[in-house]
């Protein structure tokens, strides 16, 4: 792969509550729509566009795209559960560096219900059983409890036990994200916490409360990518560069260590070490992460894992006031999945997003000082993780 792959366009809409509506094939069309207003380019400019989701049926993606026009252009179809957004940026960056298209489109979209994420299936075997049955052996597993949540809540145990991290220092991370989303415009929770009130919400599975766990949320982002010397033809923004970018899936280790490696600890440092040897960067050259956030457990055990800071000494990360402004590396300046919301198949796209607008300089109240390299992380349980490190760049 030789083409140097820039982001031309990218665009999303308001997160939403699902008592709110939004149907998934207008808030899709909307995303593109200010994607393509972002970039400069009509629909009729993609060659290819990729689109993200986790319910609803097999073409999706065509029903949001059409409403754009009939180009005839291939359309494919992302399930890859809560990575499912980043994964269609993988595979259109794919395309683009390769050579095959000049513009690729990436879109992200999710029509959910109220209420904990499930299956919709009762007769098959679930993608992720392997990891219930790991966490059964370390845990014991409950079925009156939502099992994302104990997935969770035991690699939250598991810090606790190996490192004494306490429970506050869990729910912090929740204080911290609505602090960030107070400045998003697209967050669905902007209402301020303490860690008195994330505490004392109901406990959902062990050191876990409702206010730390995310929620089910409607929306949708998109992404435009285009060759660099598509950009300079055609006097596009190419500021943003994916400099690199990190793929995993499952190994050994998911199933053999503690539970904070059965929700993916290996694969995030893994996919993270694969993006910067890509990018020629370290985590300590990284001013802003947009990470996967599911659960404050998730983002505190990927404060380690990401390289921001070493195995066991998250705690006092957080404590330092690392992971905000003033610190090592703002993380989530958007709010993140904890309340920005969590629209499965938008939410990797809508990362990109905003570290989009972070390297531009254009996040306004939510700006980064100086930032000129960001990352971002997310992870799908089944399993897949995706790790991208953008730069900004002149020409």
């Amino acid at each position: 792969m030789t083409n140097d792959v820039r982001v031309a366009g990218v665009g999303m809409v308001p997160f939403l509550k699902p008592s709110q509506g939004g149907r998934y094939e207008e808030l899709g069309a909307a995303a593109v729509r200010a994607a393509l207003a972002d970039s400069g380019l009509p629909y009729t400019d993609v060659q290819e566009a990729y689109a993200s989701y986790i319910y609803g049926d097999s073409t999706c993606g065509q029903v949001v795209l059409y409403d754009l026009g009939l180009t005839g252009i291939p359309i494919v179809n992302v399930n890859n559960n809560c990575a499912s957004g980043s994964t269609a940026l993988w595979q259109a960056r794919k395309s683009v560096a390769s050579g095959e298209v000049d513009v690729a489109l990436a879109v992200g979209f999710e029509q959910m219900r109220p209420g904990a994420i499930g299956s919709n299936w009762d007769d098959r075997q679930a993608p992720s059983l392997p990891h219930f049955m790991r966490l059964n052996e370390l845990f014991g597993f409950d079925l009156t409890i939502p099992p994302a949540a104990q997935l969770f809540g035991g690699a939250a145990a598991a810090h606790m036990e190996k490192f004494g991290t306490k429970p506050e220092t869990f729910a912090r991370i929740a204080v911290k994200a609505r602090q960030h989303a107070a400045n998003n415009p697209y967050a669905v929770f902007t209402d301020q916490l303490t860690v008195e009130d994330v505490l004392a919400s109901p406990v959902q599975s062990g050191v876990l409360t409702r206010l730390q766990c995310c929620p089910p949320t409607s929306g949708a982002a998109a992404v435009v990518l285009v060759s660099a010397d598509y950009a300079r033809k055609k006097g596009l923004d190419g500021r943003v560069r994916i400099a690199g970018q990190g793929f995993t899936s499952d190994t050994p280790g998911s199933f053999t260590g503690d539970a904070r490696h059965v929700v993916g600890f290996d694969l995030a440092t893994e996919a993270a070490r694969q993006a910067y040897t890509q990018a020629g960067i370290g985590p300590d050259d990284v001013p802003v992460v947009e990470l996967h956030d599911c659960f404050t457990a998730n983002e505190l055990l990927l404060y380690e894992a990401l390289g921001f800071t070493p195995e066991g000494t998250a705690e006092k990360f957080i404590l330092d006031g690392d992971n905000t402004y003033g610190g090592r590396v703002v993380t989530n300046p958007s709010g993140g999945l904890l309340s920005k919301g969590h629209p499965i198949g938008a939410t990797g796209l809508a990362q990109c997003a905003e570290l989009t607008w972070q390297l531009r300089g254009q996040a306004g109240a939510r700006q980064v000082e100086d930032a000129k390299v960001a990352v971002q992380h997310n992870m799908g349980i089944g399993s897949a993780c995706v790790v991208t490190v953008y730069e900004a760049v002149n020409g």
